[in-house]
């Protein structure tokens, strides 16, 4: 049998042990601290893959310094979604072939399970496309989180565990624990953001608004932009991938918009792409 036949048929396991983790929350006790830590983790994550992964190596929708690029890296790499690259590389080729067959995630194809975490889960998709993220293949402290893409995250989950273990130890009467904190830190904030961010792939491709007629299902979800800074204004999105707001109404709430927009003023990042007037004034031509 080939590889690719091979591949074809194995199952990637590391989503399904992650998911094992969730069931800790039933042998640990809950407090205000545990969900604090879980919505800290929760939006860092989110903001990281927002920004970074999506609207940064995706699609450059801003500049930034080496620096802070290799930053937004690191810690969107903790979010236990691979590396950058991987992740770029196979969002543009969805953006390339939006829910056509060649679209790696594609509901209309593929199922919405499949657009949701199953194509994810497929080995065959393990390798990273570097003929799409050429820009970027470049800077070898990109290649070197490519090549270890789970370090940041086991970094995290051992940072995590240690932190409890200290808490436990020098203050007890906290009720703080190592395997409090992996529980509600690492395994069910990372399969949260999971969640979310799978749901635009499938959810925001079946059910929502769609204000402009382009050629894909994308559509416009609001609880979706709630839950993940701004990404479930999905239909905007496709309409012009290229900007770093996907809110285009006042009223569309943006979150990772307004922290680069805050960025730009402390000139971390700089010349932040914006929707033309054009489309932000066309009317709604969906059917």
């Amino acid at each position: 049998m080939s590889k690719e036949a091979q591949q074809k048929n194995e199952i990637s396991y590391p989503l399904i042990l992650m998911h094992l983790g969730c069931l800790g929350i039933f042998f640990v006790p809950f407090s205000t601290s545990m969900l604090l830590v879980f919505l800290t983790i929760y939006c860092l994550h989110v903001f990281t893959l927002t920004a970074g992964y999506h609207r940064y190596f995706s699609h450059k929708s801003f500049k930034t310094s080496r620096i802070f690029q290799f930053i937004l890296a690191f810690l969107g790499t903790m979010a236990a979604q691979k590396d950058p690259l991987w992740w770029a590389s196979h969002h543009r080729l969805h953006h390339e072939h939006a829910d056509s067959e060649r679209d790696p995630h594609s509901p209309r194809h593929g199922g919405f399970w499949w657009a949701h975490i199953g194509w994810v889960m497929q080995r065959k998709l393990d390798d990273t496309r570097y003929d799409k993220i050429k820009d970027f293949t470049r800077f070898p402290e990109l290649m070197w989180l490519n090549r270890n893409p789970f370090l940041p995250a086991l970094l995290l989950a051992a940072a995590l565990f240690v932190v409890g273990l200290l808490f436990q130890i020098i203050r007890p009467e906290w009720g703080i624990s190592g395997i409090q904190l992996l529980i509600y830190g690492f395994f069910l904030s990372t399969v949260a953001v999971y969640h979310v961010t799978f749901c635009i792939n499938s959810v925001a491709h079946r059910y929502g608004s769609r204000r402009y007629a382009v050629d894909d299902d994308s559509v416009n979800n609001w609880l979706l932009a709630i839950l993940t800074n701004g990404e479930g204004w999905h239909n905007n999105h496709h309409r012009y991938a290229v900007c770093a707001r996907q809110g285009f109404r006042w009223w569309e709430l943006d979150v990772s918009y307004l922290i680069l927009r805050t960025l730009q003023f402390f000139r971390i990042v700089w010349d932040i792409r914006e929707p033309p007037r054009s489309i932000l004034g066309e009317k709604s031509k969906a059917a």
